[in-house]
């Protein structure tokens, strides 16, 4: 089955919450695409940016963690569209850690 899931399609479904980004890596360990594993890393990077960051801006004022939960909701959705386009778009200062970080996936 996943020979006929393409790697704009993984890409997409791992941007679909937590099980959506696991399947996404499961199908794309299977067949291995380069263009949806970047968007498997750059999700990773979004989503344990997003607990990091609730977990310290939560400690501090919770209004810091509204703000925060706006700056990964638009990275999410810089990345979705990003995917959706076919095209290999970086989160804005970050992206390029994620993919260097997560490398093996």
């Amino acid at each position: 089955m996943s020979d006929k899931i393409s790697g704009k399609a993984k890409a997409i479904i791992a941007h679909i919450t937590l099980i959506g980004w696991i399947v996404a890596l499961v199908l794309n360990m299977q067949k291995r695409d380069s263009y949806a594993s970047f968007y498997i890393r750059q999700y990773l990077g979004i989503m344990i940016c997003g607990f990091v960051g609730n977990m310290v801006f939560s400690m501090i004022h919770n209004s810091l963690v509204m703000i925060w939960a706006i700056l990964v909701l638009v990275a999410w959705i810089i990345s979705l569209v990003g995917a959706i386009t076919d095209k290999e778009t970086e989160i804005p200062y970050v992206g390029s850690y994620f993919q260097d970080w997560f490398k093996g996936l």
